[in-house]
């Protein structure tokens, strides 16, 4: 772990922005020879317009109502009712050979559990490509981060409801701002936009190798250190017989700043606020084709409430989830069956205190696809929760309800 953070540290970054400026100055001329051929069509014709929406009920054969998600969804438990999870437009296009953009605002974010259905920035970046294939490019502005499968996987497109703890707990809302470097051949660059397209749930097309280095506060939040996080990931998609498989290995690091305003009064914490975040993690998946699987796991170390000194610490961090699905169609209605188990033992940062988590999840769901348009997801979830911070101590909640979620793709 300390060789890999160390390779983070030292080498990603210098290598990443050296990288960067010799291949734009080689490229200056060959830029101005593709501005030369602009096609004939104006820029804001090749802008496109898509979105989704996500409607979920929860409440459904509840034996827990104290059993609840802060991260995954807010309307789990005590008085949840009829919640809009997501409502995203997004504008995007190849307004240049070169250049493309993306920008994704959420209509229906839920900054706390009693405000719902705020407007907020999710996504807001420009690509520039460093050759004629755009094999090599840039990103510039706030996107993902390339760390997980899960968490580069549209939510448009995911089976169950929620993202693993294990992995989102890396960072929060996916995204940050930063600057990007990503690589792919030309045909993996198809075959990742295929995965997606020909509905076999792909990730997107987050590049064979991506690296780079943003803020490490998450997305929407202002830097609080000037001292940025650095990530590095690479994945191989391969086909084994008619089966397409993906491998991959990611790790990140930096230091994280708490907020006092997110510190029980009488928790301990570092005088400075800045604790050590850093993992490494590990990606498998089998594309459903018909059957498909999904495992990741990754380690770390970083801020977590203590309960025993109440204080916030430094503390090492695992987990993962393992997922299988089978892809069916039935009277050319799509039939997707799931199961996943979860489990996360580690903090989580952008919680209060750190808030100390030990999840063990069994989720037994169905997405039906009647038209491209339209899904319904069921999913039936056994739960056994222990979250903990300054205030909810000696917590543990267990249970099991069944969730609902109707989503329209336009």
């Amino acid at each position: 772990m300390n060789f890999f953070a160390s390779i983070l540290t030292y080498l990603v970054r210098p290598i990443f922005f050296s990288f960067i400026f010799l291949i734009l100055s080689n490229n200056v001329h060959a830029q101005g020879d593709t501005l030369k051929k602009v096609q004939t069509t104006k820029w804001f014709e090749n802008i496109s317009i898509r979105g989704y929406s996500q409607i979920r009920y929860n409440r459904l054969l509840e034996t827990n109502e104290n059993l609840g998600c802060e991260s995954c969804d807010r309307s789990w438990g005590k008085n949840g009712g009829f919640f809009i999870r997501r409502m995203r437009i997004i504008f995007f296009g190849q307004i240049n050979p070169r250049v493309y953009f993306y920008i994704q605002p959420d209509l229906a974010s839920s900054p706390s559990n009693d405000r719902l259905h705020f407007a907020q920035l999710r996504d807001a970046y420009f690509d520039v490509g460093l050759d004629k294939k755009n094999e090599f490019r840039v990103r510039f502005g706030q996107s993902k981060i390339p760390f997980g499968f899960e968490n580069m996987q549209s939510s448009q497109n995911r089976l169950p409801l929620d993202r693993a703890d294990a992995l989102n707990s890396a960072v929060s809302n996916e995204r940050d701002l930063g600057v990007m470097f990503y690589w792919a051949p030309a045909e993996k660059r198809k075959l990742f936009s295929e995965l997606v397209s020909s509905g076999l749930k792909g990730s997107g097309d987050y590049g064979v190798l991506g690296i780079g280095v943003y803020n490490g506060q998450t997305a929407n939040n202002p830097e609080l250190n000037n001292r940025q996080h650095t990530v590095a990931r690479f994945t191989y998609p391969f086909k084994i017989n008619k089966q397409i498989v993906e491998a991959g290995i990611q790790g990140y690091k930096g230091q994280f700043v708490l907020t006092r305003s997110n510190i029980s009064t009488g928790a301990k914490f570092k005088n400075d606020l800045n604790y050590l975040d850093e993992r490494i993690a590990g990606t498998l998946v089998v594309y459903p084709m018909p059957i498909g699987l999904v495992a990741e796991y990754n380690v770390g170390r970083g801020p977590e409430f203590n309960k025993i000194t109440d204080s916030i610490e430094v503390q090492r961090l695992k987990g993962g989830y393992i997922q299988a699905m089978y892809n069916v169609k039935v009277n050319n209605h799509t039939l997707l069956p799931f199961i996943r188990y979860q489990y996360y033992d580690g903090g989580k940062k952008h919680e209060r205190d750190a808030r100390s988590h030990q999840v063990n999840d069994l989720e037994i769901g169905v997405e039906w696809q009647p038209v491209k348009q339209f899904e319904l997801v069921a999913m039936y979830t056994i739960s056994k929760r222990r979250y903990e911070d300054f205030i909810l101590q000696n917590n543990l909640q267990q249970g099991s309800l069944l969730r609902l979620q109707a989503q329209l793709n336009f």
